[in-house]
């Protein structure tokens, strides 16, 4: 398990009301999943996951529960990371933690797609 950052709840508190912690971890096996399933995005993105979390341009809903799509436009000309983040409430076990599911790039192309079809959570100012 690798500690990321810390989220707003002020800012995640669109995802969920009872947001139990503001940790943010990654697991080695969602790493390994992010390695087998979007080749390569990790290692150009990792240096971003504590700025993506901590500092988000949208929060999408998703269709899980206690989970959204957080979107930040990376240094990158018109490169944005996605990452799914499923956040820990009161129901979940106490040694959880707010967790990235998977991540990888997105281009402007698709968060226009997503801004158009999804419901937009948060948006920031």
């Amino acid at each position: 398990m690798y500690f990321v950052g810390k989220l707003n709840r002020e800012i995640f508190r669109c995802i969920s009301e009872d947001i139990r912690t503001d940790e943010v971890i990654i697991t080695e096996e969602r790493i390994h999943h992010v390695k087998e399933s979007h080749p390569g995005e990790h290692e150009k993105i990792k240096e971003y996951l504590k700025e993506t979390v901590e500092n988000p341009d949208y929060v999408i809903a998703d269709k899980h529960p206690n989970t959204g799509l957080i979107i930040k436009k990376i240094k990158k000309e018109d490169t944005y990371i996605e990452l799914v983040l499923r956040v820990c409430t009161s129901k979940d076990e106490l040694d959880f933690k707010n967790s990235i599911i998977s991540l990888w790039e997105i281009s402007e192309r698709r968060l226009r797609n997503y801004l158009r079809n999804k419901s937009i959570l948060y948006k920031k100012t």
